[in-house]
């Protein structure tokens, strides 16, 4: 920047006020000195300027006029002067004794208002001295007066911190505003803080008006309506604003504290550039020159200052007007953009011509430097007053100025910028880092809160760190490259066993360190002293080493590289946990909205993965202040608009959201304080802090003591009484879940049961809150959220005792549906749990728009999918029908049978086979292949066949013939129905006709069961009810009593059919009674035949035999 500063020793130290003439060409400053000193602008500070030494008392304001200069003093004098002369004209005003605080001539030039350190303000005629308007209203004495562009309003700044607009115009003045809660209020004249300048200066236009605040920012007030508008604020002011000044055109706004001088622009907020001030001086006051490229100011050392050029040559000149600054007052309404062939004008009255250049621009489009946007819509943007329509230049292709988002830079949680040349590079929960520089190398001292578990110390830094993290295993360095060095990291463990614990890790050449971070579990015992037998087993944590290469560095605390992940976008910065890292970073671009487009993501220091992302809830226009774990172990962010947000369900993949547990600008303490808070750390009831007064952005030495402040979730429901039981449940079971989320499978402690019956005795006061108000949903909403029985009887007992029987009739349904759950809470959060596993395991991290180019993932339906054939071989498939007969032949063959003992036994009910269920697994299933034969059902085994003798098979009957392969054993109707079938196939043993098969049957010998049954005949009446009951004539149902008749036979399945060429033998299936199921083997035998001579069947064990 081509500037240069010119600086002369006006008057001797005290407070010093400066003006120009209207003209320009002249300034006029005075002192505690009683000096008025008049300087031709046209001349270098070593000239010799004029003076005015009719003052008895320090000068205190000046002000000029079109034909005169005024100045007042602690002499209670108002004295007029011949304008650019020292020569006294005459007295304006006399005080009663008090002096004289300010001065403001209005634009006409005709009248002076007169600020004293009475609560009247005077309006007196330049001309006609007697001519005066008094405006009486205020509590305390007024500091500054400023005038309206217009002339018909007046504003006066108070020292009880008020700022007052009158009007004027009419015959009797009046308040139209009153602003409170803006400007500091000041009571004591002698304080440093009286100096400052609180005046209100108005815009070129009449618009709004601009004044330093108490919280040391510049608050822009617009009239009618006197609403605030967007601030002018920047992180670097650390220090209160102690003097304003606007340039003549409006676009230039210069403010000085402490540290500087800043040149605003007044369209974007923002700082242009940048002055140093006089080191341990306050600048009193402010001034653009009304026709140079000039600023000038003096301090409390009796300095003067000119800053020639502070716009630099490339820019909007700050003394010629722009249609873009003379926007009239009144409510705006936007224009509708103009064609890019509109006529050609000649350079107007603003000194822009039709271009859209503005005189004096040097035609390199860029006009506004580096940092702007230009509007390449004209004035299609440009807002338009109500009152004429047009704006006072008439000017159609201004170009207008667009702030771009700046980038928040990477920061180290805890860390401070060097101030008297000390910092902090690390404070947390933890312990402090400190530096102290010496020019040629740092005193770096690590000290830590609990002494007892870890050893603090201190070394000398040749390396000049700046960057470090405190974790609980170990410290963090990092220094920058310089020169010939690389970049290096060093990690430095509590209390090694080893030697040689500390490593270093460098990095190549131009490579530099963004971040550090270092995690690891919590110590269980203390870490001062070093043990020979090894230490503590759990370890030396991890680190992790953010570079300028876009990559994240993953080592062991043994120094070993373990991965390196490349990072998205720009590091922002990181902190680590005991099993993650939460690295916040830039994936895109700030918007020009004001948004930073942070993004918070975990990294697992065991499998490198990414455990979550999300966007940080930043609101526009502020920036991200400090990053940090809890005690609980929950990420937790704090940003410039005081919120306070954790990462909640974070141990759940891809369901994390932010909540927002702290809101510091609802504090209780913070009302009318101006303060704020730098984070230390955080739990779930407290938040540790330094507090930080005015503007002060982080914490000095001596080191602060940290203070707590409350945590509470800003609920914006504050009426009700129980507001903060219903805060104090909702945080309390927001820490519940985390809690619970770091367990394993059993999902409960002591801990958290104790936790959640304190949770359970605030809702009953809620509970008992609602019945007294007689609010009936609102207490069955809350029982549901108890946990415990013996809570929700506890809430029946409270509505019972309210008589709202209603009500406790739904809380007793309540607990009578929670006790007839088969699954209690727990079992249910377990199952969520395994839910929640399983969703997991096919969950894929989202992916961005326009990048997912695989094709859809196939989703399986079980519902709608078609039935698929199960083969199953068994013996009786029909693949195996032949071996099976050949097994049935041989078995024949080779074994014989003894006749059973009379009588009949009963069947053991453990080899009873479940007929049911065979039966409905057959039809479940079916062998491929075979659907278009018909199946043959399962052979069902004989309860009643002999066991295996000797390792035999005698389970089957030797007499069975050769089964038909392509016959499907069918389950009859009745038995005599298959022997008729059996009769009229045989043509040539059997008669035809019915009455002969009736008197064959009654002439043959029947055997009924293989117990060998006695063959008497049955009488011809028994034998025709038997026929219709469906009972085999002369054979009783195992397991019943002759003469009984609760069991009786409903169906027979036959296995066999005979041929007429040999012997029928019938082979029974199992048949199902109403009680047991009873199988019954019957064989009718041919008149030439003898009968067989069965084998006894052996006895069962625990089987009884029932006497006929």
């Amino acid at each position: 920047m081509a500037s240069k500063t010119l600086t002369n020793s006006a008057h001797e130290p005290g407070y010093t006020c400066i003006t120009f003439s209207r003209d320009g060409k002249l300034s006029y400053t005075g002192g505690s000195d009683s000096l008025v000193r008049i300087w031709n602008m046209d001349k270098d500070q070593y000239q010799e300027p004029e003076v005015a030494y009719e003052a008895d008392e320090g000068i205190t304001t000046i002000a000029s006029s079109n034909d005169y200069w005024l100045s007042g003093s602690h002499d209670s004098e108002v004295r007029s002067y011949v304008h650019g002369k020292p020569d006294l004209h005459g007295l304006i005003s006399k005080a009663a004794g008090v002096s004289i605080r300010d001065l403001a001539v209005d634009p006409a030039g005709k009248r002076v208002a007169i600020a004293t350190e009475e609560t009247t303000v005077k309006v007196v005629d330049i001309k006609e001295i007697t001519n005066v308007i008094s405006l009486a209203g205020h509590k305390k004495c007024v500091r500054k007066v400023t005038w309206h562009p217009s002339g018909n309003l007046l504003t006066t700044s108070s020292a009880d911190g008020t700022v007052s607009v009158w009007d004027i115009s009419g015959p009797e003045p009046r308040i139209e505003k009153t602003i409170d809660g803006v400007i500091p209020a000041v009571a004591d004249p002698e304080s440093t803080d009286f100096m400052h300048d609180c005046s209100a200066v108005w815009h070129p236009s009449g618009g709004h008006f601009y004044v330093s605040s108490r919280t040391h920012d510049i608050v822009v007030i617009s009239r009618p309506n006197w609403d605030k508008l967007p601030s002018f604020s920047d992180s670097s002011i650390t220090s209160a604003i102690t003097a304003l000044a606007l340039s003549v055109n409006g676009l230039y706004l210069a403010s000085a504290c402490k540290e500087e001088i800043a040149v605003w622009s007044t369209q974007t907020r923002r700082i242009l550039w940048r002055h140093a001030g006089t080191p341990n001086a306050i600048i009193t006051q402010l001034a653009f020159s009304p026709s140079q490229n000039l600023l000038a100011w003096t301090d409390n050392e009796g300095i003067l200052t000119w800053w020639r050029e502070p716009v630099p040559a490339g820019s909007p000149d700050p003394i010629k007007q722009s249609g873009a600054a003379n926007i009239q007052d009144g409510s705006i309404k936007h224009k509708i953009p103009p064609t890019s062939w509109g006529p050609d004008d000649d350079v107007n009255m603003s000194g822009v011509d039709s271009r859209g250049i503005a005189a004096g621009e040097n035609g390199d489009g860029n006009e506004y430097g580096d940092d702007w946007i230009i509007d390449d819509l004209g004035d299609g943007m440009e807002d338009e007053a109500e009152g004429n329509g047009k704006t006072e230049g008439e000017n159609k292709f201004v170009k207008e100025m667009v702030s771009i988002t700046k980038a928040q830079p990477a920061f180290q949680p805890g860390s401070t910028p060097m101030e008297n040349k000390r910092r902090y590079l690390a404070y947390n929960t933890v312990g402090v880092i400190e530096v102290a520089d010496q020019d040629t190398h740092h005193i770096v001292t690590v000290d830590f809160h609990d002494r007892s578990a870890r050893k603090g110390y201190h070394f000398t830094d040749h390396f000049k760190y700046d960057v470090a993290y405190l974790g609980e295993r170990g410290a963090l360095f990092a220094c920058p490259p310089e020169q010939e060095h690389s970049a290096q990291v060093l990690y430095k463990p509590y209390g090694t066993w080893s030697t040689q614990g500390d490593w270093e890790y460098v990095l190549p050449p131009n490579h530099r360190v963004l971040g550090l971070a270092a995690g690891g579990e919590r110590p269980t015992k203390s870490l001062r002293d070093p043990s020979s037998s090894g230490g503590d087993i759990q370890g030396q944590g991890n680190v992790v080493v953010a570079t300028s290469a876009g990559d994240l560095t993953f080592l062991s605390g043994s120094g070993m590289e373990r991965i390196i992940l490349g990072l998205e976008g720009e590091f922002v910065s990181m902190a680590a946990a005991e099993e993650y890292v939460l690295v916040v970073h830039r994936p895109g671009a700030t918007t020009i909205d004001g948004s930073q487009g942070l993004t918070a993501t975990l990294i697992s220091f065991e499998e490198f993965e990414v455990l979550q992302q999300k966007p940080l809830p930043i609101p526009k226009g502020h920036v991200l202040k400090w990053i940090g774990i809890t005690d609980e172990g929950v990420p937790a962010i704090y940003d410039s608009s005081g919120y306070m947000h954790i990462m909640i369900n974070f141990r759940r993949p891809n369901r994390a959201s932010w909540a927002r547990i702290l809101d510091a600008n609802t504090l209780e303490r913070k009302q009318n304080r101006d303060e704020s808070y730098w984070p230390v750390g955080l739990s779930k009831d407290t938040l540790m802090c330094i507090i930080l007064k005015g503007r002060q952005e982080h914490p000095g030495f001596p080191r602060p003591l940290i203070q707590e402040l409350p945590v509470r979730v800003p609920f914006r429901n504050k009426d009700s009484a129980d507001a903060s039981i219903e805060e104090s449940v909702a945080r309390e079971r927001v820490f519940i879940d985390l809690a619970r989320d770091g367990l394993e499978d059993e999902l409960t402690n002591s801990e958290l049961d104790k936790r959640e019956i304190e949770l359970d005795k605030s809702l009953i006061r809620l509970i008992q809150s609602a019945c007294k108000a007689d609010k009936a949903p609102r207490a069955i909403e809350l029982t549901k959220r108890l946990h415990f029985a013996h809570s929700i009887s506890a809430a029946s007992q409270l509505a019972g005792f309210y008589r709202l029987l209603g009500l406790q009739e739904k809380i007793d349904a309540i607990k009578r549906w929670r006790e007839e759950q088969e699954a209690t809470p727990l079992e249910r959060a377990r199952e969520r749990r395994r839910e929640l596993e399983q969703e997991d395991r096919c969950m894929k991290a989202p992916k961005k728009p326009f990048q997912d180019f695989e094709p859809p993932r196939k989703i399986e339906r079980p519902a709608l999918a078609r039935p698929a054939a199960v083969v199953e071989h068994t013996e009786f498939t029909a693949s195996n029908a032949t071996a099976r007969a050949v097994r049935t032949r041989v078995e024949a063959q080779e074994y014989s049978w003894t006749p059973p003992p009379e009588g009949k036994r009963k069947r053991d009910t453990e080899d009873e086979p479940e007929v049911q269920d065979l039966e409905r697994e057959h039809h479940k299933r079916c062998a491929v292949g075979e659907a278009s034969t018909p199946i043959p059902s399962p052979k069902k085994e004989n309860p009643f066949a002999r066991k295996n003798v000797n390792g035999f098979d005698t389970k089957r009957n030797p007499f069975a013939r050769k089964p038909e392969l392509d016959k499907p054993i069918q389950k009859s109707e009745s038995f005599f129905s298959k022997v008729e079938a059996v009769e009229l196939s045989d043509k040539d043993k059997r008669p035809a006709n019915g009455k002969g098969k009736e008197r064959e049957r009654k002439d043959l010998p029947r055997q009924t069961t293989l117990f060998g049954l006695p063959s008497k005949q049955p009488p011809e009446s028994k034998l025709k009810k038997n026929a219709t009951t469906g009972k085999i004539p002369g054979v009783e149902s195992q397991g019943s009593n002759v003469g009984e008749s609760q069991t009786q036979i409903t169906d027979v399945d036959m296995t066999e059919t005979l041929t007429a060429s040999k012997p029928s033998t019938f082979e029974d299936t199992l048949v199902q009674p109403h009680e047991v199921d009873d199988v019954v083997e019957t064989q009718p035998i041919d008149e030439d035949e003898e009968p067989i001579d069965w084998p006894e069947s052996p006895q069962a064990s625990g089987a009884e035999l029932v006497e006929e």
